[in-house]
């Protein structure tokens, strides 16, 4: 199929659009400067526009979901709970969520059917952080953050935080937002249980560049294509 049309179903522009973009040198395929009249297989080319990755192939499905409080990360629970697939019906590709969130938290999931960048995006080599609202018995001492982003000693090694700000105070109860690029079980909830501030509500707020912003418990959408690629600059595709 002609590139320039395959970046217009991809959503990038108009067929005229694309064209004048390849024309400016402004698309790659497969690591080389693309040329009109190019022909690509949309299901296998690695396509980049302004050096961001475009995903051509139609099978391929990225959702954000906020994944209520109470809810298992999972979608086909062998215990009969409640689980992912009770919010998001019936797709036609088989779609798995990338990493977890315990079911006592809440928050941005993200689910694909895109395995490879799904391993990335979980695997701790490529960094990717993640941002949680944490709402903990307060108050705070000043050095809390001070300690979490300097590191605690947990019962399977170090860990701290990127980044760490107290976002509310109210009587005996804070809320603190944490950045950390860890993916061990229960991260949050033991590192401030280890600084004597247990969680009492937990929502993850952002994965990469994905927010949660304003979607309602139990919602998901599709990532836009600047999301996507987004995610795949994350990780250095």
């Amino acid at each position: 199929m002609r590139l320039q049309k395959v970046l217009a179903t991809a959503g990038i522009g108009s067929r005229r659009a694309c064209e004048d973009l390849i024309f400016r040198r402004r698309v790659t395929v497969n690591g080389r400067v693309a040329k009109l009249g190019d022909k690509v297989d949309p299901a296998t080319a690695e396509i980049h526009v302004d050096g961001q990755r475009v995903v051509t192939d139609t099978k391929l499905v990225y959702l954000a979901m906020n994944k209520p409080r109470g809810v298992v990360s999972s979608m086909d629970d062998e215990k009969g709970r409640n689980e992912l697939a009770d919010f998001l019906g019936t797709f036609e590709q088989r779609i798995f969520h990338v990493g977890r969130l315990d079911a006592d938290s809440e928050g941005l999931l993200l689910l694909t059917n895109d395995g490879a960048l799904a391993h990335k995006l979980m695997h701790p080599s490529y960094g990717v952080a993640k941002t949680y609202l944490a709402e903990v018995d307060g108050p705070l001492p000043r050095n809390v953050g001070r300690r979490l982003l300097t590191g605690v000693e947990l019962e399977d090694g170090p860990a701290k935080v990127d980044a760490f700000k107290l976002v509310d105070a109210v009587g005996r109860t804070a809320q603190v937002e944490l950045t950390l690029h860890e993916g061990r079980k229960h991260i949050v909830r033991r590192m401030m249980e280890e600084v004597g501030h247990p969680v009492s509500r937990l929502i993850r707020t952002a994965v990469g560049p994905i927010r949660l912003g304003d979607m309602r418990p139990g919602g998901f959408r599709h990532l836009s294509n600047a999301e996507v690629g987004a995610l795949f600059k994350s990780v250095g595709d």
